[in-house]
């Protein structure tokens, strides 16, 4: 029998992305309300798909892919037969070649050529045999295993585009959770000098929404409010109020004005920073501080429509050309026809990584399509004529930054927020890490397990270092497999 709304727990969730539509949809298959408080106009964050013109593109590329059962039975669950299954293709473009991703021995020869990649062995052996130390950085940590030849053509230009500081600067710890198994230098070390059987994280094939990524996640909002919960978006929470030992409730400013909304349970998925700065009373200032040494990487996506039927066969090429600023191409036709509604054209996504408020984020849209067109034509991929339109999304706080000190303050944040016995921090920005949208699913759903009694710790979801692409093994979401 199913407890009345007057006795059941309420869930009161911040964010309305992957991780926050997960913990509604979770919380009420255990009997509890899921209030959802957005405060954009849009529900999937990072994983929401971008409409322009009829044309759908997403805010970076987001394939479906999961070692956790029960991650996987969801996404069956709510879109079905709607999963596309799509093939896997993806290059590297340095020096005006393109390099296979994973790479191909003789692709790898012919655009390298012997001599460097001979080289590149000499310096992955030697790296090997005389490692730097400490190894605390991303540049000694990729230099130690790769040879720093490896890490200067394949690593460095890539790295610093993306997070737009120098690699020096950038913690082991991020490496050693994203790179293992995916790495550009193992990779042509294998292929060119030890073939063996393919790495199982590099897969071949994914599942992807036809619609793009954000058809899963509006589904899963109308799935919630359709089992009565509330999705309210344009909700801003300003201010988390709290007793000193549990979070009472959470001062949000709506379209109707300020309103406080309380609960039994708080998740919160927006970034740390700002959930420390919200808390009433105030934090010490020592955990003030450390919040607001948390950096975060921002992100915006230029669409381009082509007047051109087929430009390129890749789902998407990352640009390790330092002449240009684009970081990665998307091309959304490949991931799924429906995304362009003329089949005579074409719809690219050029993904350019940023600052809030530097240059290129304040910069005016047309001036940012107008980049878009010339880059994609020096790069070849396009004829800059053929672009008859673009758009510009721009999308805040898209990565969080693992930046020298960046650990000591988010252990201090922990340390202060581990006293609140009703309130969890799920996802990527909720947890300060890197994780796929996979594994910010899995954090909420142990986050109402936690809720309904259980004991899981959601700060060792994605710690280990085995690349969670795995394509053999399948874990099942168990307390004995995640603590």
């Amino acid at each position: 029998m199913t407890p009345s709304p007057s006795t059941r727990d309420r869930a009161v969730i911040v964010g309305g992305g992957p991780a926050g539509l997960t913990a509604a949809y979770e919380a009420q298959r255990a009997e509890m309300e899921a209030l959802v408080l957005e405060a954009t106009s849009t529900v999937g964050g990072i994983s929401q798909t971008a409409t322009y013109q009829g044309y759908r593109f997403d805010i970076g590329g987001h394939r479906f892919f999961t070692k956790v059962r029960e991650v996987e039975a969801m996404w069956k669950e709510v879109l079905g037969a709607r999963f596309l299954r799509v093939k896997r293709l993806s290059r590297i473009h340095y020096r005006g070649r393109f390099f296979q991703y994973p790479l191909r021995p003789m692709n790898a020869l012919r655009n390298l050529g012997v001599f460097t990649s001979a080289a590149c062995v000499a310096s992955c052996l030697w790296a090997r045999g005389f490692p730097r130390r400490p190894e605390r950085d991303f540049e000694t940590w990729v230099s130690n295993r790769f040879g720093r030849r490896l890490f200067r053509i394949f690593f460095k230009t890539y790295t610093e585009k993306v997070w737009g500081i120098p690699c020096a600067q950038i913690q082991a710890e991020w490496a050693a959770q994203r790179i293992k198994g995916l790495s550009l230098g193992k990779a042509i070390f294998d292929a060119l000098f030890r073939p063996r059987k393919k790495e199982t994280s590099l897969i071949e094939e994914f599942d992807y929404p036809e619609l793009g990524p954000g058809q899963m996640w509006e589904a899963v909002r109308d799935a919630v409010v359709a089992a009565g919960g509330e999705v309210r978006l344009e909700t801003r929470v300003e201010e988390w109020r709290h007793d000193g030992r549990r979070v009472t409730s959470v001062l949000a400013r709506a379209p109707e004005g300020m309103r406080e909304f309380a609960g039994d349970h708080f998740l919160s998925s927006v970034p740390v920073r700002e959930l420390i700065q919200g808390m009433r009373p105030r934090p010490p200032d020592a955990v003030l501080a450390a919040a607001e040494r948390l950096r975060y990487r921002d992100f915006l996506v230029v669409c381009l429509i082509v007047d051109d039927e087929n430009l390129f066969p890749d789902n998407w090429i990352y640009i390790h050309a330092p002449e240009v600023k684009v970081g990665r191409i998307q091309n959304f036709k490949n991931w799924s026809a429906r995304m362009v509604p003329d089949p005579k054209r074409t719809c690219l996504g050029m993904e350019y990584f940023c600052f809030e408020g530097d240059a290129l984020w304040t910069e005016k849209d047309a001036r940012l399509v107008a980049l878009a067109r010339e880059e994609i034509g020096r790069l070849g991929l396009a004829d800059p004529a053929k672009v008859v339109d673009g758009a510009v999304v721009r999308m805040p706080k898209a990565y969080p930054v693992y930046d020298e000190g960046y650990r000591e303050a988010l252990d201090t944040v922990r340390q202060w927020l581990a006293r609140f016995e009703n309130l969890q921090l799920v996802g990527r920005n909720g947890l300060h890490r890197y994780n796929n949208q996979d594994h910010s699913m899995l954090t909420a759903m142990l986050a109402i397990r936690n809720a309904r009694g259980e004991k899981h710790d959601l700060w060792e979801v994605n710690t280990e270092q085995e690349y969670h692409e795995e394509g053999v093994a399948r874990n099942r979401l168990a307390p004995e497999r995640v603590r």
